[in-house]
C-alpha cells in the first residue's frame, strides 16, 4: 500500500534516462502573457512607462558623475574661493531625478502587485471552471493531490515570475539598451572592453541556465507526486492504522521525497551558482575598465577625462547587474514555465462533450388532454424533443430505461462488459448482484452517462440517452453513490444539495422519509448542525442516511442506489430500508447491495459474472434454478 506507483503522476524517471523538458516555452510564454493583457493592457503600460522613467533616471545619475568631476569639482579646486551654488542647484535637480525615479518604481510595484493577483484569480477561476466541466474520469485517472498542486504550487511559480520576474527583466532590457548607448556615448574604445566580458557572462550564465532548466520541471512534477501520496495517505489514515502500516507508508513517502530532494538540489545548485559567477565576472568587467580608463586618461587618448571614467564605471556597474539580474530570473521564468505547462495542460483537457438536444421541462395538461411546457412547478415532467422538421414534441418523464446490446471498456482495447440486455419499467426495482468487479456499479455509471457506451443502445422513456443533454438525464436522477461525501456546510444545506431550490420543509419531509429525522434532531443544533471535515463527526450510517435523503429532495423518478447500505449496522439498514422502500414506491430504481436480503423484493434480479448477465429473475426463481445467485444468496446468509 505505502509503496510508489508510476501511475500518481508524472516524476523524474530513474538514473541514466532523460529528464522532462518544457514543451514550446515561447508558446507557454506567449499564453501567459495573452492572459496578462486581456485584463490588465493599460496597467502594463503604465508599468511599462514607470519602469522607462526608473532606468533613465538611474541611467541620468550616473552620467551626472562626469559632469559633476569635469565641471564642478575639478574647476572648484582650481578657485581661490569656490562657489558652491552652481554645485547645490545641479545636486538638486539630480536629487529630483531621484525623487521621480523613486516614485516610478513604487507605482510600478503597487500596480504589479494588483495585476499579478488579478491574473493569478482568474487563471484559478478559469481552471476550477474547466475542472468542472471535465468528464468523470478524468478524476478518476489522475491522482487528486496532483490536481491541488497545479491550484497551489505551479500558481505561485507564476505568481513569482509575473510579480518579480518579468518587471525585473523588462527593466533590465531597458537599462540595458540606455546604458549601452551611454556608454558608447562617453568612451567606444571602454565599451568594447566592458562588451567582451559581458560576452563572457552571457555564455556562462547560458549554460548553468539550460543543466538547471530540466531539474526545475522536474522538481514541480516530484512535488505535485508527493503531494499526491500525501492526499492519498491521510485519506487512507485508518486504514493505515488498523493494519500498523506507518513504517510501510512512510518509507514510502521517503522514497518519493528523496526523488523531490534530488531534483530540488540539482536545479538550486545550478541556479544558486549564477549570481556569484556573474558577479565576479562583473567584478572583473570593473577592475579592467578601470585600468583601461585609467590608462586611456592619463595619455589623453580619446578625451578621456576622470569624469568620463568614473561615469562610464557607474555605468559599468549598471550595466553588469542587469545582466546578472537576467540571468537569475531565466532560472524563476524556466521554473514557472515548468508550472505554467501543467497548469494549461490541466486546462486543455478536453471537457467532457455533451451532444444532447432532449430537454427536460417543467409540464401539463391543456384542455385538450396535451402535454404542454410551463414555467411553473406542476410536479410532472416531460422531455422536450426537438426534430429535424422544426416541430416539438414532449413526453411525459415516467422512468422507463431499456439497455439493448450494451458493450463497453474504459478503455478501447478492454471490453468489461458484455451484450447488457435488461429493463426497469417505472416503478420497477431491478437489482444487481455479483462478485466485486463483474460491473455493477459501471452499469449505473452508464445510466448517468459518467461514462458513454463503446456499442449498444440505452433508451430513458424511449429516447436514446445520448440525445439527452447530460445535465437534464442527472437532474431526472437520484444517486445515493458508494462513497457518501457531505460539504463542509449545516445539515439542512447538506439535504438541499440535492435541489438548491428546496424549501425547508421539503427537506426535512425528505430526511424523515430516509428515516434520518430522529438522529438529526439529536445533533447539538439539529439541522443546522455545522458539518466539517466529510460529516467526520457524523457515523457512516448517518452520513448515509443523509446522503439517501439528500436523493429524495430530488424527488426524482430514478433511483441508483450503489451500495447505500454496505456499511450500515443491521439497525440502521432496517431504518434506511423502511425509508428506501417508501422512496422506491412508484419510481423505478436500481440497486447494488452486498447484503443480498435487501434485495429480495425486487422485481428483477440481474446476475454479473465478468461483465455478462448470467442470470436474471426474481428471488424465488433464481433461488429454485440453484445458480450463481443461489451460491451467492446462501453463502451471504452464511456470512451473515
Amino acid at each position: 500500500m505505502a509503496q510508489a506507483k508510476e501511475v500518481r503522476g508524472p516524476g523524474p524517471r530513474g538514473a541514466g534516462q532523460p529528464r522532462p523538458k518544457v514543451e514550446n516555452p515561447g508558446l507557454l510564454l506567449k499564453r501567459i502573457m495573452g492572459e496578462v493583457f486581456q485584463h490588465y493592457l493599460p496597467h502594463c503600460i503604465i508599468v511599462l512607462i514607470c519602469i522607462v522613467v526608473s532606468a533613465l533616471a538611474n541611467v541620468q545619475a550616473s552620467l551626472f558623475l562626469k559632469s559633476l568631476i569635469d565641471d564642478y569639482i575639478v574647476p572648484m579646486t582650481q578657485q581661490a574661493a569656490p562657489d558652491f551654488g552652481p554645485l547645490t542647484a545641479a545636486l538638486l535637480r539630480v536629487g529630483c531625478i531621484y525623487v521621480v525615479g523613486v516614485l516610478a518604481a513604487w507605482l510600478n510595484a503597487r500596480i504589479m502587485v494588483n495585476v499579478t493577483q488579478g491574473t493569478l484569480r482568474n487563471l484559478r477561476t478559469q481552471l476550477f471552471t474547466h475542472m468542472e466541466s471535465l468528464p468523470i474520469k478524468y478524476f478518476d485517472q489522475h491522482p487528486h493531490g496532483d490536481i491541488m498542486s497545479v491550484y497551489t504550487n505551479d500558481v505561485d511559480t507564476l505568481r513569482q515570475m509575473l510579480s518579480q520576474s518579468i518587471p525585473q527583466l523588462v527593466s533590465s532590457a531597458i537599462t540595458i539598451v540606455s546604458v549601452f548607448a551611454s556608454m558608447v556615448m562617453l568612451s567606444w574604445q571602454l565599451t568594447v572592453v566592458t562588451m567582451c566580458m559581458v560576452a563572457l557572462m552571457l555564455f556562462c550564465s547560458k549554460k548553468i541556465t539550460s543543466m538547471s532548466g530540466k531539474y526545475f520541471i522536474a522538481q514541480q512534477r516530484d512535488l505535485g507526486k508527493v503531494n499526491g501520496y500525501i492526499e492519498e495517505m491521510m485519506e487512507g489514515q485508518k486504514v493505515v492504522k488498523v493494519f500498523t502500516h506507518e513504517q510501510k507508508t512512510l518509507a514510502g513517502f521517503r522514497e518519493l521525497n528523496d526523488k523531490l530532494k534530488d531534483s530540488a538540489k540539482q536545479a538550486n545548485a545550478y541556479a544558486n551558482i549564477i549570481m556569484p559567477v556573474t558577479a565576479q565576472l562583473g567584478n572583473i568587467s570593473y577592475a579592467v575598465c578601470a585600468l583601461a580608463g585609467a590608462a586611456m586618461a592619463v595619455g589623453g587618448i580619446g578625451g578621456t577625462t576622470l569624469g568620463t571614467v568614473m561615469a562610464f564605471l557607474a555605468l559599468n556597474k549598471s550595466f553588469n547587474m542587469p545582466i546578472s539580474q537576467v540571468s537569475m530570473q531565466a532560472n524563476s521564468i524556466i521554473m514557472a514555465l515548468a508550472g505554467a505547462e501543467r497548469i494549461f495542460k490541466l486546462m486543455d483537457e478536453p471537457s467532457e462533450t455533451d451532444e444532447g438536444y432532449v430537454t427536460l421541462v417543467n409540464a401539463k395538461y391543456d384542455k385538450d388532454d396535451n402535454l404542454v411546457e410551463t414555467s411553473d412547478r406542476t410536479g410532472i415532467w416531460a422531455w422536450k424533443h426537438p426534430h429535424h422538421d422544426g416541430t416539438t414534441t414532449y413526453r411525459k418523464l415516467e422512468g422507463d430505461i431499456t439497455f439493448t446490446d450494451v458493450d463497453f471498456g474504459y478503455v478501447p482495447e478492454k471490453t468489461v462488459l458484455h451484450d447488457i440486455n435488461l429493463y426497469g419499467r417505472p416503478g420497477q426495482k431491478i437489482a444487481f448482484v455479483g462478485s466485486t468487479g463483474a460491473g455493477k456499479t459501471t452499469i449505473t455509471n452508464l445510466i448517468n452517462r459518467f461514462y458513454d457506451i463503446s456499442d449498444g443502445k440505452i433508451r430513458y422513456d424511449g429516447i436514446n440517452i445520448s440525445k439527452i443533454k447530460k445535465d437534464d438525464l442527472r437532474r431526472s436522477l437520484g444517486i445515493v453513490l458508494q462513497e457518501t461525501h457531505l460539504f463542509t456546510g449545516t445539515v439542512m444545506e447538506n439535504i438541499r444539495y440535492g435541489r438548491l431550490e428546496a424549501t425547508d420543509e421539503e427537506c426535512i419531509a425528505a430526511a424523515r422519509l430516509a428515516n434520518a429525522d430522529g438522529f438529526i434532531k439529536r445533533l447539538p443544533d439539529g439541522y443546522n448542525t455545522m458539518l466539517t471535515n466529510d460529516g467526520a463527526n457524523l457515523s457512516q450510517g448517518q452520513r448515509q442516511l443523509l446522503a439517501i435523503a439528500r436523493a429524495a429532495v430530488a424527488d426524482p423518478p430514478v433511483l441508483i442506489l450503489d451500495e447505500a447500505t454496505s456499511s450500515i449496522d443491521t439497525r440502521t439498514e432496517a431504518l434506511v430500508q423502511r425509508g428506501m422502500d417508501g422512496l422506491m414506491y412508484g419510481r423505478t430504481s436500481f440497486v447494488i447491495a452486498h447484503r443480498l436480503s435487501t434485495v429480495r423484493n425486487a422485481d428483477c434480479i440481474a446476475v454479473l459474472e465478468q461483465g455478462r448477465i448470467i442470470e436474471r429473475g426474481s428471488h424465488d426463481e433464481l433461488i429454485a434454478k440453484k445458480g450463481k445467485y443461489y451460491q451467492l444468496y446462501t453463502g451471504n446468509l452464511a456470512e451473515n
